[in-house]
Order: structure tokens, then C-alpha cells, then sequence
């Protein structure tokens, strides 16, 4: 339906990306780029009979935009990608949910679903720079999966079973296992057991590590 829009802006020769019916004009002033907006919003109510929301619509600097989840930056005179600060809080919104500790899943079932989120997620946003982002949310989110385990072993008897088995000296065994922070501060205290590597071992994938296995980093 937004063919003849194309077209239209070609023939004003303006530079614009369209996604759908999510649009971007590029102009090389504010001045300008507000004589477009009052322009071009009249041929599409006008011309192709569309309503153009005039809540998103708006003349911004590239750095404050947000196109298909996606932000931009600048940097060494180029125009770069990043994950907008909106996506992100969505992702971790999700991953939320999914690592919910009254969710009733089952560890394997969680991970798995966790692995396809991520899985979606990274390719979606693969071409931001977000090497950063992505270790920053992996340490956020393993602490939330060793808060899980943790809220598990509910019993001393229990944690002090589950601990043991890692091998680490019996004094700190008992020290962990009778711990009486809260579980987030307890989360904290597990990598010694739940080690990056033991995580993974257990399913649960790296956003870092499957990001750059894209070979896009």
C-alpha cells in the first residue's frame, strides 16, 4: 500500500528506509526536516487516504531514534547500530518471566525455553554493536538461574548434599549450605559451585557466546 509513497519521496529525491509501514526520511537539517514532516503527511492523508500517527511521528536526531527495535550512534563519523534502551528493558522483561522462580517448570524445560529466546533475540538484533550489553545481561542472567537452584535446595540437609558433590572443602560446604541471606545474595555466593561452565553444562546458553558464533561481533 505504501508503494506510491516510495515513489513519491524518490521523485522529492529524499533519502528514506521503509520497513512496512515503519518509516525513516533523512534529512540533513532540523529546519529541513520539519518542512518535509509538514509536507509529506498531507500527501499520505491526502493522496493514499492513511492515517499517520501523529504520537510516533516526529523530527528527532538519529541518536534518539528507535526503528524496528534498534538505536544508532555515531561513531568515527560513521552511523553505527545498538540495541535501543526500550529493547533491551523488553528482553530483560522476558527473561524475567522466564526465569520466574514460581513459573512451575521444570529446569530443562526452562532452559530450553530460555536457549529459544535467545536464540531469536540475538539473530534479531545481530547487527547492533552490543558485545557489552550482552556480557553485562550474561552475568545478570546466571545469577537469576543460581537463584533458582538456590530457592530448589530449600533444606540445609539439601544444600549441604548439592554442594558437596562439587568437591569443595567440607568447611565451606557448611558454611554455604547454612546460609541465611536472602536468596539474590545467596545467588551471589553459588558461583563458586555454579561456575559459567557448570551453567552451561546444565543447558542454559551464553548470549555472548551465541552472538559471537554469528561471526558478526
Amino acid at each position: 500500500m505504501l508503494n506510491e509513497l516510495d515513489w513519491e519521496l524518490h521523485r522529492r529525491g529524499l533519502r528514506f528506509v521503509r520497513y512496512a509501514d515503519d518509516l525513516m526520511i533523512f534529512c540533513k537539517s532540523k529546519r529541513s526536516a520539519r518542512r518535509v514532516l509538514a509536507n509529506i503527511v498531507p500527501y499520505i492523508e491526502g493522496k493514499l487516504f492513511l492515517k499517520v500517527n501523529s504520537e510516533k511521528t516526529t523530527v528527532a536526531h538519529i541518536r534518539y531514534v528507535k526503528f524496528l527495535g534498534y538505536g544508532f550512534y555515531r561513531y568515527k563519523e560513521l552511523c553505527r547500530l545498538r540495541v535501543h534502551p526500550k529493547s533491551v528493558s523488553k528482553m530483560k522483561a522476558r527473561l524475567r518471566v522466564l526465569t520466574a522462580r514460581s513459573n512451575g517448570w521444570g529446569n530443562e524445560s526452562r532452559a530450553e525455553r530460555i536457549t529459544r529466546f535467545i536464540w531469536g533475540w540475538v539473530n534479531y538484533f545481530k547487527l547492533a554493536d552490543m558485545k557489552e550489553l550482552l556480557k553485562e545481561t550474561d552475568e545478570w542472567l546466571r545469577r537469576r538461574i543460581r537463584a533458582i537452584y538456590w530457592k530448589q535446595w530449600k533444606r540445609i540437609r539439601t544444600r549441604y548434599r548439592m554442594i558437596a558433590k562439587y568437591g569443595i572443602p567440607e568447611w565451606k560446604v557448611h558454611e554455604m549450605a547454612n546460609c541465611r541471606k536472602g536468596v539474590w545474595r545467596s545467588a551471589l555466593m553459588l558461583n563458586i559451585v555454579l561456575t559459567n561452565t557448570e551453567i552451561a553444562r546444565l543447558g542454559y546458553i551464553s548470549m555472548s557466546d551465541y552472538y559471537r558464533s554469528l561471526s558478526v561481533a
